[in-house]
């Protein structure tokens, strides 16, 4: 019995490069957890624009939130993270599906203190996201996206998206601004693991206060990890043994 983890999935859009089928394949591998899971964390941005009307839900993903409650009623906990692209989910996970939604999740698994974030903001360098974010967060400019019709809010979050993603492809932040970060938040939580998504960037790093784990990305490679009596890193190039520690 584990608890695992994805990230970035970034469901609703598919750019150059996405793994075919990637949605599919998630509703595939959500079933094979059944039996098996102690929790899955959905570490952000599962998908790509989420917003949370009173009379609306994304039909097409329907399959999958069904996937997820039958999941939950099957005796994994499922909790999901609030991403950069999916931070506005509102309390329809919670009071529909049972599964629970924070910004970040500090818990007791398999013996480690684990502290579970999406990532954006870690970086110095995020000040202008961080900014950009509150605007955001205003409740009158998200009482406002509200007024918009579905479709046109839709297609309006998915252009912003595309522009962002384009952005950051062409601003590479260095791998130590966000494990300076996170070491403070392990001390001052006093967490010796930590799980976070955002960069795309997967792997696994030994600090001195522990591990850190990078889920990787959904989004073109399906990668995710695990935690039992090793943490573990999968990737699809991998053909043997994960990376491990």
């Amino acid at each position: 019995m584990s608890a695992y983890f994805i990230s970035d999935a970034h469901l609703g859009i598919s750019p150059k490069g996405a793994a075919p089928g990637r949605e599919e394949h998630l509703l595939a591998f959500l079933k094979e957890l059944e039996g098996k899971a102690t929790h899955l964390f959905i570490v952000g941005d599962l998908f790509e624009f989420w917003y949370e009307y009173n009379f609306y839900v994304p039909s097409k993903h329907f399959k999958l939130l069904k996937a997820l409650a039958d999941l939950k009623n099957k005796g994994c906990e499922v909790k999901l993270v609030r991403g950069n692209h999916d931070f506005a989910c509102g309390n329809f996970f919670e009071k529909e599906l049972g599964i629970e939604t924070r910004s970040h999740f500090a818990e007791t698994l398999h013996g480690r203190r684990v502290y579970v974030c999406h990532g954006d903001g870690l970086a110095k360098r995020d000040g202008s996201y961080r900014f950009f974010r509150k605007i955001l967060d205003f409740k009158p400019n998200r009482f406002l996206f509200k007024w918009l019709h579905p479709d046109i809010g839709m297609r309006l979050a998915l252009s912003i998206g595309s522009n962002s993603r384009d952005l950051n492809k062409k601003r590479m932040v260095p791998e130590e601004e966000y494990l300076d970060s996170i070491r403070k938040i392990m001390r001052k939580n006093n967490c010796d693991t930590f799980v976070h998504g955002h960069n795309h960037r997967g792997g696994v790093w030994r600090v001195p206060e522990g591990v850190v784990l990078n889920c990787g990305q959904w989004l073109f490679e399906e990668s995710y990890s695990r935690i039992a009596q090793k943490i573990c890193y999968f990737h699809p190039s991998i053909s043997t043994e994960p990376f491990s520690c």
